[in-house]
């Protein structure tokens, strides 16, 4: 598998997004559960299938360009927002930015980091290893690059997120994904509760950090990405439960702007895991 890892990461960009997209369809036609979830997700937050049928594709794109994302530098073609992001690092309290599981999520932080990190630190992540030896060895070094920190997800995570914004740093969230039972709260989403993770909310509210939106998207035909900034659509309640409220929106608001390029099949109304009892230090509990 490493040696197939090895081969996608020079091939174009543009055969890794043909190869990839008609991956995505292929999952699409053979997985029921698949095209359930995605038509509900997308019926929920209001889209008809002409809207959304592009988003199958990137999914599988997303999965065969992540080999090159892994295993070498890659560049955006353009970068929207650099001054919010510049305004962001004037305050002096870190930055918090967020994505949803949207386009090119994984270069968001990387570009990011290529861009800022060598003046402001690096931008620390969670990071939970893959269950595979060879694959969880592969994730770390790709994620612990450059400009970048991994950190686990548990307690001594979150303190190393605090502490990485108290400094003036930035921290990396996808806060559109499900937490594990009793590290998140119920609250709307497209207008249908998700179990949704309070860590956002908490560590903007504990530090005063500038929450950064960030999302970026695929150009066609392999011509590369484009990366947008831009800052939280309202004021951040002191509330927590209001707090997270007002992220899923944002997360929205981030989503409509690409709707093409959104997992929409990922189980985002799902139960919550429950996590073993080795895993009692959650990040939510330190946060």
């Amino acid at each position: 598998m490493l040696s197939l890892f090895r081969l996608l990461s020079v091939l174009p960009l543009g055969m890794l997004h043909a190869i990839g997209g008609a991956m995505g369809w292929m999952a699409w036609l053979l997985s029921p559960t698949y095209r359930r979830r995605f038509s509900v997700n997308t019926a929920q937050a209001g889209y008809r299938w002409a809207e959304v049928a592009a988003a199958v594709g990137h999914a599988g794109r997303m999965v065969l360009e992540s080999p090159r994302l892994w295993m070498r530098t890659t560049q955006v073609n353009t970068i929207h927002g650099a001054e919010v992001v510049e305004a962001a690092w004037a305050r002096g309290k870190g930055i918090l930015y967020l994505t949803p599981h949207l386009g090119c999520f994984e270069l968001s932080v990387q570009a990011a980091a290529q861009q800022w990190s060598g003046e402001h630190g690096p931008i620390t992540i969670l990071y939970r290893p893959a269950k595979q030896a060879w694959l969880a060895e592969l994730m770390l070094t790709a994620r612990n690059r450059d400009g970048i920190q991994a950190v686990p997800t548990n307690l001594s995570g979150v303190r190393q997120m605090i502490k990485a914004l108290r400094k003036g740093e930035a921290v990396g969230l996808l806060p559109d994904q499900v937490p594990p039972e009793g590290q998140g709260q119920w609250a709307p989403f497209f207008g249908k509760d998700a179990y949704t993770m309070t860590l956002a909310a908490r560590l903007a509210l504990q530090t005063g950090a500038t929450v950064v939106l960030a999302r970026c998207e695929r150009l066609s035909w392999g011509r590369g990405f484009e990366l947008f900034f831009e800052g939280l659509p309202m004021e951040l309640s002191s509330e927590l439960d209001t707090a997270v409220v007002q992220i899923n929106q944002a997360m929205e608001h981030t989503i409509r702007q690409c709707p093409q390029q959104y997992l929409w099949g990922y189980g985002r109304y799902k139960q919550p895991r429950q996590e073993s009892p080795a895993s009692a230090t959650t990040p939510e509990a330190g946060a």
